[in-house]
């Protein structure tokens, strides 16, 4: 499919930028002021699974010049998406590694001082246990569907291990490969076809950050690790993300789509109802629902989610 639609033109430039994270370079967008406000407490943003650091342009395109003005924000591609690529080869991924990478970031991006925090999805997860681990880092904490999941009873660990061995084996063999496109448009196809609610003119100006041109033969591939497929060896314990939870110190803000993806995901093994009560387990936690929006809100509804953002971060 192609359009004769121009690729969407951002409001607020950011700048790239590399920082050293054990072992790698993370990738960074810099969304920085020309006279930064040193009262303004740094806004970091975290993207979810398979997404990106260029996903969160339109909810800083949507935040008022009030909210914006000398506000320093910065949003980075977690390792193995984006540009954040690991020195060597990795077949398997942690979510702890992402903790001690959003640590690290922000020991570089705000030492000693404590940051507004905003993830969706996988970050809103990440986020939720970092918040809990670390509460003296956070100031105030904004989830976007950033669930969790099911408990899974620990009779399934051998399972579980058995199940990650074989699907290392299968990417060893090169079974577990992300589906390469033909061209840009085919890629904003393909964002279009997960998403439809997002425009043409957004999807083809994300397409250009979610994917590149192969040098060796010009097809558009993904920038995300296939090895992120590999389900992860550790089964998920409730009880440990309740623990981290009830941790948290800093007033949270959990918002949450009109579409419930979470029903459509778990098919009734994990409700919105045994969601809410995990939040409220948090000390200081209100919840948010975003209208006429599925998963990918902040792309469906950019400014009612700035709105909520800015409402919740400016609150005394």
């Amino acid at each position: 499919m192609t359009s004769d639609t121009q690729p969407y033109q951002p409001r607020r430039a950011c700048r790239s930028e590399m920082l050293p994270v054990r072992g790698m370079q993370y990738h960074l967008r810099r969304w920085q002021p020309a006279q930064p406000d040193p009262e303004l407490p740094l806004l970091v943003l975290a993207h979810g699974w398979m997404d990106v650091a260029a996903s969160w342009q339109f909810v800083v395109d949507a935040f008022s010049q009030a909210f914006a003005q000398g506000r320093t924000i910065v949003a980075h591609d977690w390792r193995g998406f984006g540009l954040s690529r690991p020195a060597a080869p990795c077949d398997s991924y942690y979510f702890t590694d992402y903790l001690a990478d959003l640590d690290m970031l922000l020991e570089q991006l705000s030492p000693g001082r404590a940051v507004d925090l905003v993830g969706h999805s996988m970050g809103g997860n990440v986020s939720s246990w970092y918040a809990g681990a670390r509460p003296g880092r956070i100031r105030r904490f904004v989830n976007l569907e950033g669930f969790g999941m099911p408990d899974v009873p620990a009779e399934r660990t051998p399972r579980r291990l058995a199940q990650w061995m074989d699907e290392l084996r299968t990417q060893r063999e090169g079974g577990m490969g992300l589906a390469p496109y033909a061209g840009v448009e085919a890629v904003a196809d393909r964002l279009q076809k997960t998403n439809r609610r997002l425009p043409r003119d957004k999807a083809l100006w994300l397409a250009h950050h979610w994917a590149a041109p192969d040098r060796a033969d010009g097809l558009w591939r993904i920038l995300g690790d296939a090895s992120h497929k590999i389900v992860n060896p550790y089964i998920y314990r409730a009880d440990e993300a309740t623990a981290c939870l009830r941790a948290i110190t800093a007033p949270m803000l959990a918002v949450e789509a009109s579409d419930d993806s979470l029903g459509q995901w778990y098919k009734g093994r994990y409700t919105l109802e045994q969601y809410h009560e995990r939040m409220q387990l948090v000390p200081q936690c209100r919840i948010a629902v975003v209208q006429d929006a599925g998963h990918m809100l902040h792309h469906d509804q950019p400014r009612a989610v700035a709105q909520l953002i800015e409402e919740f971060l400016g609150a005394p």
